[in-house]
């Protein structure tokens, strides 16, 4: 409670709200530009700076997927289905506060489990092998192409083609270039930050400049309105929880946690919903759901960085470097050996969680009134701000390039009705995807029997084959009922 860790903990949380708004700036390369800043502090202070900037940055990721379309952060792409609607529908501060109050909820919930059980769970995460890795995200994939409940031929196509633009670049085990056309710049890969950017941002932009009638006006709304309403906050209440609860698990799978747990509460709130056809068009539990599920998955991201001193995410191997520069080793020992940082660490994101509600709630209102302002304005600003943040990822000007390329994509898809999410799931899951299958070949001898034999991996694969053998079924039954709806027609 010293003023020194107050400050450094309100400072975290602001800068981390405000990377998390603007895209192309990164939670990773924001505490990687501050670490030698840190060489100054103590150690706590330094630790409790950087980890204000890891969780802010989970909040702040939402704003702009409400207000403009255009997420922050990878884990925010799923808040812009329902709650670029809601602002569309003159909601935008009932969603910002759902999201601000579902982040609270969350990451109490994730430190409470942080400081109960970390030993515990990352002594299990780490049972985890590329099998399993493999099989989590061919479920994720299964489940997550009918995220949106449109077509699932379409949806499967589009999440084929995301793991094509996934596999662009070096291939991460043996070291070669695909895909690139001897195109220098595509060896290091596709930002997903700009296609998230490109075909969500840039593709509104786009459409509005073309099709000024898909321009809704944004409804005018009173102050007491910028707030949800009761039966808003009913409607979000269990999904904040169940929210929570999911993203702390799924939290301690290695890899994007954090954006796999915001999709899977979305599919989960969908798919029990007694509205399930409001997701999309403006459902607030598909912003409460998923933004309380990747807050309470940064929390645990945290349990095998100090139960282990293993990162299971960029953002946490650079907080392990902010542990590492001030002479501190996380691990089994760090509570016995470290009790002060540990614990001050822990209470710091106690204190920080309440500052970002304290911070964000009041300006609710002052975020929604950004779309207040003139869409021939309004677009321009968001073009500025989406090549800007492209630019910022690599100082590179094919980025800027390829952000246009996806934003015309985005566009183009757009007008043939076809849903943006399947392809962003391919983008994300892919990668993972192909490292657990080579990587399990490499260690059981080109043997797929490992896949199915090992009892969590071959209990995924089952699973997911039975959706996708429920799928086909009833995509089977949809078509022979159009063809005697047809026949009985003539």
């Amino acid at each position: 409670m010293t003023w020194a860790n107050l400050l450094a903990a309100f400072a975290g949380v602001l800068i981390g709200t405000l990377v998390g708004v603007l895209p192309g700036l990164g939670v990773s390369g924001t505490i990687a530009l501050l670490l030698p800043l840190s060489f100054g502090m103590h150690p706590l202070t330094a630790l409790i700076l950087f980890a204000g900037i890891y969780y802010g940055s989970m909040y702040g990721g939402s704003t702009t997927s409400i207000l403009v379309n255009v997420p922050g952060e990878a884990a925010s792409v799923v808040t812009c289905l329902d709650g670029y609607a809601m602002a569309r529908k003159g909601r935008a501060g009932a969603a910002l506060a759902a999201a601000a109050i579902g982040s609270f909820v969350a990451g109490t919930v994730g430190l409470m489990g942080l400081a109960l059980f970390a030993p515990i769970l990352a002594e299990k995460a780490l049972e985890f092998g590329p099998p399993e890795y493999f099989a989590i995200a061919f479920l994720g994939l299964v489940i997550f192409a009918n995220l949106t409940g449109k077509s699932p031929l379409r949806s499967i196509m589009l999440v084929l083609i995301g793991i094509m633009i996934g596999t662009i670049g070096m291939d991460p085990l043996a070291g070669i270039t695909r895909f690139t056309f001897s195109v220098d710049e595509l060896q290091r890969g596709i930002d997903f930050a700009i296609v998230a950017m490109g075909i969500f941002g840039l593709g509104e932009v786009i459409l509005t400049a073309c099709h000024p009638r898909t321009a809704v006006n944004v409804q005018k709304v009173r102050f007491r309105e910028l707030y949800p309403n009761k039966t808003e906050l009913k409607r979000s209440f269990w999904p904040i929880i169940r929210g929570s609860i999911l993203g702390f698990f799924v939290g301690l799978i290695p890899g994007p946690s954090a954006t796999i747990s915001s999709f899977t509460s979305y599919a989960v709130e969908k798919r029990i919903s007694k509205r399930p056809l409001e997701f999309g068009q403006g459902a607030i539990e598909g912003v409460a759901g998923p933004e309380s599920a990747n807050n309470a998955a940064s929390s645990a991201n945290m349990i095998p960085l100090l139960s282990l001193g293993i990162p299971f995410a960029p953002a946490s191997a650079l907080l392990l470097s902010g542990f590492l520069i001030h002479g501190i080793t996380p691990g089994p020992t760090l509570v016995s050996s470290h009790p002060d940082i540990f614990w001050g660490l822990i209470a710091s994101m106690y204190i920080g969680n309440a500052m970002l509600l304290i911070l964000n709630l009041p300006l609710v209102g002052a975020f929604a009134s950004l779309l207040k302002t003139p869409l021939h304005i309004l677009m321009p600003i968001m073009a500025i701000v989406t090549l800007t943040g492209a630019y910022a990822l690599n100082n590179s000007v094919f980025d800027m390039v390829l952000l246009l390329i996806f934003g015309l994509l985005g566009y183009l898809m757009k007008l043939g009705n076809f849903e943006l999410a399947p392809l962003v799931i391919g983008i994300v899951l892919g990668p993972t995807l192909e490292k657990g299958v080579i990587q399990g070949l490499i260690i059981h001898d080109g043997s797929i029997w490992s896949f199915i034999s090992r009892p969590l991996a071959g209990s995924l694969l089952g699973i997911a084959f039975v959706i996708l053998l429920l799928m086909v079924i009833r995509w089977g039954i949809s078509i022979w009922k159009q063809r005697k709806r047809e026949v009985e027609a003539k």
